[in-house]
């Protein structure tokens, strides 16, 4: 009996992961036609200021930000810091395997995970230790308070000390049978980590791993497990002491990370992180429609049908723009204000791999193919 229900479950969980990268509903045998680019008189200058490479990427890719460097990796295990001013290369490492899940660091240390469950960590560029895992990674690590937090598909939270790979604490709660192989939630928020534990965000203490509050962004819905799938996707979006994030194919919620509090949920399908700023929460849905949300109280500020079926990444907000980039490489300079297309700029053709990022005024896109773009909107 518990054999039939393993594999039913893992069944359950290559449809759930399937169902990531579809931009319909899984019922569906075709895939929609990409929206056609409108023509338009671009409102805003931008362009590339610096390029780079890695080797493909084909994992769950967060480029770390940290004081005006990116530090980012490719499929074939290279991970490299760039300066985010001129693209200057600061160090590069190889560690050997192919990566699953990265990179997290705090400017010095950088972590990632392989395809063998290792964690590997380096210290300025250099191998420092390494350590092996007992399920697979989809989460980029966090480096934080000299010390390298993980998460594994099965939700699990290992600590380990980033000096010496000393393992530290582990949280492991109980939860779903079924987990989403996709990036979830690890972060910082002042001396709280901040971890998602399927639809639920959980304040946990980083010295102890004990739980110290709890919110549900969601309540899954559905008659199975594959419907019910709720997990947290990263990365999460901070304004201030509030967090907002995606529950995969439920709902955006903020929650105020200080009291512990859900400031408000909404229903919505999606499956890829949002961004937020003081006044507004911005996401795609399953096709693509672009949303803004008030990010006082959720109400819908305005939507966009421009891109539908582009198979959007997470966006970043800069300045008065919310930035997406989508499976041909280009990256669309949205209004804040009302959804209206701003500029648009290409890359290599292949699909944006992440939400773009930014360091000062850079702001960087990764491609599958591996081009790095430094864009500098003006």
């Amino acid at each position: 009996m518990r054999l039939h229900s393993l594999s039913l479950r893992r069944a359950a969980l290559a449809a759930a992961v399937a169902c990531i990268g579809a931009l319909a509903a899984c019922s569906s045998t075709t895939k929609p036609k990409p929206t056609p680019l409108e023509e338009f008189k671009p409102q805003i200058a931008g362009k590339v200021v610096w390029t780079a490479r890695v080797d493909g990427v084909k994992f769950p890719l967060t480029v770390a930000v940290n004081a005006g460097k990116f530090t980012l990796a490719g499929d074939d295990g290279r991970v490299v810091a760039l300066a985010a001013d001129n693209g200057r290369e600061l160090w590069s490492a190889n560690v050997g395997a192919k990566i699953a899940a990265g990179v997290g660091s705090d400017g010095r240390y950088a972590a990632v995970v392989t395809r063998d469950n290792e964690l590997v960590t380096l210290d300025g560029g250099k191998p420092l230790w390494r350590a092996t895992l007992p399920s697979r990674v989809e989460t980029a690590p966090l480096v934080a308070g000299e010390r390298v937090f993980v998460m594994g598909v099965d939700r699990i939270v290992r600590a380990f000390d980033a000096i010496d790979g000393r393992k530290l604490w582990t949280l492991d709660r109980p939860g779903d049978a079924l987990t989403l192989a996709k990036g979830g939630v690890v972060a910082a928020f002042k001396d709280t980590l901040i971890v998602g534990q399927g639809p639920r965000l959980a304040g946990v203490d980083p010295l102890k791993g004990s739980v110290r509050w709890e919110v549900a962004v969601a309540s899954p819905r559905g008659t199975n497990e594959v419907e019910r799938l709720a997990d947290l996707i990263g990365p999460v979006a901070r304004v201030g002491d509030v967090l907002c994030v995606r529950s995969f194919q439920s709902a955006v919620g903020c929650v105020n990370a200080e009291t512990g509090a859900l400031v408000w949920t909404k229903n919505v399908g999606g499956s890829d992180s949002v961004a937020a700023d003081p006044q507004f929460v911005f996401g795609a849905d399953a096709s693509d429609r672009i949303t803004a949300w008030r990010a006082p109280n959720g109400d819908v500020a305005w939507t966009s049908d421009k891109l539908l079926y582009r198979g959007l990444t997470g966006p970043l907000t800069v300045g008065k723009t919310a930035v997406f980039g989508d499976s041909e490489g280009f990256v669309h300079f949205l209004a804040r204000a009302d959804g209206g297309m701003l500029l648009r700029l290409p890359t290599d053709g292949s699909p944006v791999a992440s939400p773009p990022v930014l360091s000062g005024t850079t702001m960087l896109v990764v491609t599958q193919k591996g081009g790095v773009f430094a864009f500098r909107p003006e």
